[in-house]
C-alpha cells in the first residue's frame, strides 16, 4: 500500500490524500486550496495525479477545503463514485454550486481590473455545469455501517462531530493476505459543543491519518467565550457601529446563531438586529433542520420544545444583492454574519471593504485563519490590507474568540490519538501548519510513546 499526501500537508487547506493498493486508487477528500492567490491557483488547477485513473473519492465532509475541487476532478476525467454521508451530500449540493457562483463573479470583478492593467483574463476553475455533473457521482451511506466499496475494501463512516454530516473514514483493506485498517479523522469537532454529537473515539487503526489544526493550542472555556462575545456585542452597540463576523456558511454560522440565541434568551445583549448575509447560510440552515440524526440530545430538546436556535426576534437572512448592499447604507448598530470564513471571497469582502476603516466597527474572528488569507492578516494586526486589489486602513477593532472553534483543540487531539491510535503502526499528521503539527507530534510521543510522521506536500510512503 502506498499513500501520497497531495494536499493539506503542513497546511490547513486543500485536503487530498491518495491511497494506492491492489491496482486501485482511492482519494480521501478533494478539497480546494485557499490562501495566497497565485499559489492557490496553481495547486487548484494542477492535480498531482490523473483524476481519470481514480477508482473512488471518499468525502469526509462538505467544507470547501475538503470538497471544493470535486468538480475539477470530474472536469478532468474522474468517472467513479463519490461516497459520503447523506448530510454531506445534501450540503455539497448547495456548497459546490455556490463555489462555482462565487468563482464566476469574483473572476468577473477581478478581470475588470486586469483588463485596465493590460493583463490576461482569468477563468474560473469550474462552472455550474461541471457541478451538476459532479453531483451525479455521489453515493451516500449511513454512519456506522460497513459498506463493501470494492471486494477487497470495506468502508465505514464514524461520527466526527465537526459539522453536519462530518465523518471519520475507516477503510478495512485486504492486501497480500493481510488486513489493514486505515482511519482518516477528517476534521474532528470539539467534545461538548452544541448542536452536534461528540466525535466517536471507539475505532482502532493500523494506519491513522489525523488532523492537527490546533495541535499546539487549547481553546478557552465555553462560558468565557460567551462572556467575551457579549462584551464585544455590547461594546459595538454602544459605539454605534457594526459587528462583522466572517463565518463559514456551514457549521460555524449555525453555531454562532446558537450562541446569539443563548445571549438573547439570557438578556445579555442589546436589541441589535442580526443579519446573516449569505443565501448559502440560509440553505445550509434548512439542511441542518432535516438531518436530526446528527444532533445531540440538547439540540433535539430545543427543537422538540419549539425553541429553535435558528429563529429569534431580530434575525434576518439576506438573499438578494440589493439587500446586501443596503446594509452598507444603514447607520444603525447591527451584527452581520457573512461568508467566506477566511475572508478570501464572497460577500464578506464587500462588508469589510465598506466597514473596516471605521473605528466604530468591530470584526470578530471565530475560527482558524490559514496563512496568506485576509483573515490571517487581520488577526496578525496588519494595519493596511488589500481587498479586491485596493488598500484599506484597518481602523475597526479586530477581536478573536477561539472558544467557538469547530475543531478539536490540542488536548482533545492527544486524547483522540490515544484512544484510536495506541496500536497504530503509523500515525500521519495532516491539516495543520508545521508548528502545530510538531507540537502535537511531541505531545503524542509523550502520551503513547509513538513517533508521528509530518508529511510534506507530495510526499509518498510505502506501508
Amino acid at each position: 500500500m502506498k499513500i501520497t499526501f497531495c494536499g493539506a500537508a503542513q497546511s490547513v487547506t486543500g485536503s487530498k490524500h491518495l491511497l494506492e493498493f491492489n491496482g486501485k486508487q482511492i482519494l480521501l477528500d478533494c478539497g480546494m486550496h485557499q490562501g495566497h492567490r497565485k499559489e492557490s491557483e496553481k495547486l487548484n488547477r494542477e492535480f498531482p495525479f490523473n483524476p481519470g485513473e481514480l477508482d473512488a473519492i471518499i468525502l469526509s465532509h462538505a467544507h470547501i477545503d475538503h470538497s471544493g475541487n470535486l468538480p475539477g476532478a470530474v472536469k478532468h476525467g474522474f468517472s467513479g463514485m463519490i461516497t459520503s454521508t447523506f448530510a454531506t451530500r445534501d450540503l455539497a449540493a448547495i456548497l459546490l454550486p455556490d463555489s462555482a457562483h462565487i468563482q464566476k463573479y469574483d473572476t468577473m470583478y477581478l478581470n475588470k481590473k486586469r483588463k485596465r492593467n493590460g493583463l490576461e483574463p482569468l477563468k474560473p476553475l469550474y462552472n455550474a455545469e461541471d457541478v451538476t455533473e459532479t453531483l451525479k457521482h455521489f453515493m451516500s451511506i449511513p454512519y456506522d455501517r460497513a459498506f463493501p466499496l470494492f471486494p477487497d475494501v470495506s468502508l465505514r463512516f464514524i461520527e466526527a462531530g465537526h459539522i453536519l454530516g462530518s465523518a471519520q473514514v475507516e477503510l478495512t483493506i485486504q492486501e497480500n493476505g493481510t488486513q489493514k485498517v486505515v482511519l482518516f479523522s477528517g476534521d474532528l469537532g470539539r467534545p461538548g459543543r452544541p448542536i452536534l454529537k461528540d466525535p466517536d473515539t471507539g475505532a482502532d487503526a493500523d494506519i491513522l491519518i489525523m488532523e492537527s489544526t490546533y495541535g499546539g493550542r487549547n481553546h478557552g472555556k465555553r462560558e468565557e467565550a460567551l462572556r467575551k462575545f457579549s462584551e464585544i456585542i455590547n461594546g459595538t452597540f454602544e459605539s454605534g457601529g457594526k459587528l462583522i463576523i466572517p463565518s463559514f456558511s456551514v457549521g460555524r454560522t449555525q453555531e454562532v446563531l446558537f450562541y446569539i440565541h443563548e445571549l438573547v434568551t439570557r438578556n445579555e445583549m442589546p436589541p441589535m438586529k442580526v443579519y446573516v448575509d449569505s443565501p448559502l447560510s440560509f440553505d445550509a440552515t434548512e439542511v441542518y433542520k432535516i438531518h436530526q440524526e446528527c444532533f445531540d440530545s440538547q439540540m433535539r430538546d430545543h427543537l422538540y420544545s419549539h425553541r429553535s436556535p435558528f429563529q429569534f426576534e431580530g434575525l434576518h437572512f439576506i438573499q438578494g444583492v440589493s439587500e446586501s448592499k443596503a446594509l452598507n447604507h444603514d447607520e444603525s448598530p447591527m451584527i452581520i454574519i457573512s461568508a467566506s470564513g477566511m475572508c478570501e471571497n464572497g460577500r464578506i469582502l464587500h462588508h469589510l471593504k465598506n466597514n473596516i476603516s471605521d473605528a466604530r466597527n468591530s470584526v470578530l474572528v471565530v475560527g482558524f485563519m490559514a496563512q496568506h488569507t485576509l483573515g490571517r492578516r487581520l488577526v496578525e494586526g496588519e494595519k493596511l490590507v488589500k481587498i479586491f486589489g485596493e488598500e484599506y486602513s484597518v481602523e475597526a477593532s479586530i477581536d478573536v474568540i477561539n472558544g467557538f472553534s469547530a475543531h478539536a483543540d490540542s488536548d482533545a487531539l492527544v486524547n483522540y490519538a490515544e484512544e484510536v491510535g495506541s496500536t497504530a503502526k503509523s500515525i500521519f499528521l495532516v491539516h495543520g501548519e508545521p508548528d502545530q503539527c510538531k507540537i502535537l507530534a511531541d505531545r503524542i510521543a509523550d502520551r503513547i510513546n509513538k513517533t508521528s510522521i509530518i508529511p510534506a506536500l507530495g510526499e509518498s510512503f510505502e506501508l
